[in-house]
């Protein structure tokens, strides 16, 4: 048996082009690009909206389109196949705008973008140069624009690396961020206007260290093989970024401004999640396993910050995991999904180490937990709910919350099992999820994998998924997953001969490490995203056992979970918000940043806290030194450890207030 080494395959680039030639420069015309006249930016196609309007085809046929809740062609002339995106340009940084120049042979025309405004035209050369010299840089895609206040903001990606491929196409990371500020008007506004918009372009500073984020220029990553195989011919030649998934389509409302301004060749979709894949022999067979994680991004957010479901159903740290597989000329995917409990609750940073869990309106979580459950069943089929949560305790009351709201819609095609995963597991015996496993196992049987051959015929499909979640949907979740993961795989391997029929990865030792490995990095990357560290548990998942150094890591993880989340990621997640259109800025309205209310929410910090508690105890400490010589240092000593005990009391019964809180953050209560 060969030694299986991980690697990533397809990343063959072509080769850069000469830049286009230039425009004569006696030609100066300029051919501005015509602006959409309706109020109000196009929204990227939605499943909901689609699904509610009744968009039904004519004769009563429904595409898979349709099925999907994705657009049509009915009614386009869109038929042709669109223009291809644009993979490099040059950035030009003149005083006054902005230039991208293709590079790719693709197009001769440049992108002029104005530095006071944002607006966007298309030219045929570059502005005069002047006395100074532009700054001059090659990027790799706009990710979109974020218009503010009074500037408009341009993302551009200013680094890539190639992570693999999907069904044949290059997938890239994005590994450089730049923000181009579009603000010079800013000078001929008020004060109020200014420090508007600085409070508000303070926050692209987090935007730009934004991790996860992968794209592809020639297919789209949103939907899962499965999905890809069943569109048709038709709706493969629409634009990458109507083809989306808006659930997994990340710069959906950055995009809005160049879809308003039909710069179709500018419009590429990128998804936060991961991507990775090994190749390895098993026997004498190659197999090729790619991981994805696509991050929904509806309820978008930070650990603390964004728990249980929206009123719409939309649950925090929802991800899709996709699994596939590549061997003798077959492939197989295998999709399943996490996600945050789907009702209303809360869990608000206080400074104490695990805050009180709070159900919020409990009377409508039945409404809630129905509506996410059949949006499920509208995207997946068959829903199996793996509950992981402690019987006891604060997550005992979650899980009995979710356990009573779920019981009057429980059917065939929705199931739920309830594995209290630390009572039976325990920090270290992991190995007994297989007792989780002979309770779902025949549910797996059932709604089976997708299973394509070498011509592209459909030989299994996957009628359903599994959902998994623990708390935070990260550590448990992702030991469950990764288990589910290894016995869907070995069941394929089996099917198409790879491994017989009693053979399992395990005999396999070198492809056995390197999937491990695959599946820890994945579980560290969602867990990076949500919560600022990798995932807890990750050496059981990465190595088979749970070792002394796994659980001095998890001990420095989640110490550092708390700091983040107590003075880090309220900052961290406006800035979601603003990515996300969550909280939108309009020059034709009076808005202001929302302000903390109070004396106290005014200047509350935990620096501040911990000076006030430090500089209490170093003055009792001084005064301690000389209380044996002098009976009034003593006393000194005493008023300086009560003033101590005082502070400390004081800050920890206004936690909520000292911690770092989202501006934008509204309470659901």
């Amino acid at each position: 048996m060969a030694s299986g080494a991980a690697g990533v395959t397809g990343c063959v680039l072509p080769s850069r082009p000469p830049p286009a030639n230039h425009v004569d420069s006696r030609i100066r015309g300029i051919r501005s690009l015509r602006f959409i006249q309706n109020c109000g930016r196009p929204r990227l196609p939605c499943a909901d909206t689609c699904h509610l309007s009744g968009c039904a085809p004519a004769r009563g046929h429904l595409t898979v389109a349709h099925a999907e809740g994705y657009p049509t062609m009915d009614g386009t002339n869109d038929a042709s196949p669109s223009p291809k995106l644009h993979t490099r340009l040059r950035l030009w940084e003149f005083p006054d705008c902005y230039v991208f120049e293709p590079i790719d042979g693709l197009a001769d025309l440049y992108l002029s973008v104005s530095r006071a405004n944002g607006t966007m035209n298309l030219v045929e050369e570059l502005p005069p140069r002047g006395s100074s010299t532009p700054k001059v840089q090659t990027v790799y895609g706009v990710i979109g624009v974020l218009k503010l206040a009074v500037g408009s903001y341009f993302l551009v990606i200013t680094d890539r690396d190639c992570v693999g491929s999907y069904m044949g196409h290059a997938i890239f990371k994005v590994t450089g961020l730049k923000v181009l500020p579009c603000n010079n008007a800013l000078s001929t506004t008020s004060s109020e206007q200014k420090k508007m918009e600085t409070e508000f372009s303070e926050l692209l500073d987090a935007a730009e260290r934004t991790i996860g984020l992968h794209f592809s220029y020639d297919i789209n990553l949103t939907l899962s093989a499965q999905r890809l195989h069943d569109l048709g011919d038709e709706y493969k030649s629409l634009p990458l970024w109507r083809q989306a998934e808006p659930r997994f389509l990340w710069n959906s409302y950055l995009l809005e401004p160049l879809i308003e301004n039909k710069l179709n060749q500018y419009l590429l979709p990128v998804i936060q999640g991961s991507f990775q894949n090994i190749h390895a022999e098993v026997g004498s067979e190659k197999v090729n396993v790619t991981l994805i994680a696509r991050r929904c991004t509806r309820r978008i957010g930070t650990r603390m910050w964004r728990r249980g479901a929206d009123a719409e159903g939309y649950a925090a740290n929802f991800v899709e995991s996709e699994q596939i597989m590549q061997s003798k000329g077959f492939t197989a995917s295998y999709v399943q999904v996490r996600g945050s409990m789907p009702f209303l609750w809360e869990q608000i940073v206080d400074l104490t180490y695990k805050p009180s869990f709070d159900i919020v309106r409990q009377e409508e979580a039945p409404r809630v937990l129905e509506r996410h459950f059949h949006d499920l069943q509208k995207k997946y089929g068959a829903v199996l709910a793996v509950d992981l949560v402690n019987t006891g305790g604060g997550e005992g009351r979650l899980r009995q919350r979710y356990a009573k709201s779920i019981e009057p819609i429980l059917s065939e095609d929705l199931r739920y099992v309830h594995f209290d995963f630390h009572r039976v597991c325990g920090h270290v015996h992991f190995e007994r999820l297989s007792q989780l496993y002979e309770q779902i196992k025949d549910y797996l049987k059932k709604h089976r994998y997708f299973l394509i051959n070498d011509k592209g015929e459909k030989i299994e499909e996957q009628t359903g998924t599994v959902r998994t979640n623990c708390i935070d949907c990260l550590d448990r979740t992702n030991v469950t997953q990764s288990m589910i993961g290894r016995k869907i795989l070995e069941s394929q391997l089996q099917r198409i001969e790879v491994l017989g029929v009693d053979d399992t990865i395990s005999n396999h030792p070198a492809f056995d490490t390197n999937y491990k490995i695959l599946w820890a990095n994945h579980g560290d990357a969602i867990s990076i995203q949500y919560s600022g560290t990798p995932a807890l548990k990750g050496d059981f998942v990465r190595y088979g056992k749970r070792t002394t150094q796994g659980i001095l890591n998890d001990l420095r993880n989640a110490l550092g979970r708390y700091y983040l989340n107590n003075f880090v990621d309220g900052t961290k997640q406006d800035a979601m918000d603003l990515l996300q259109g969550n909280y939108m800025t309009s020059v034709s309205r009076d808005m202001a940043v929302p302000r903390k209310g109070g004396l106290l929410e005014n200047y509350a910090s935990f620096r501040l806290a911990f000076a006030l508690v430090m500089g209490a105890l170093m003055f009792m400490m001084m005064s301690l030194r000389h209380a044996r010589n002098d009976v009034r240092h003593l006393l000194l000593s005493l008023l300086w450890a009560g003033l101590c005990i005082g502070i400390t009391h004081f800050v920890r019964s206004n936690g909520r207030t000292f911690t770092n809180r989202p501006r934008f953050h509204q309470s659901r209560h």
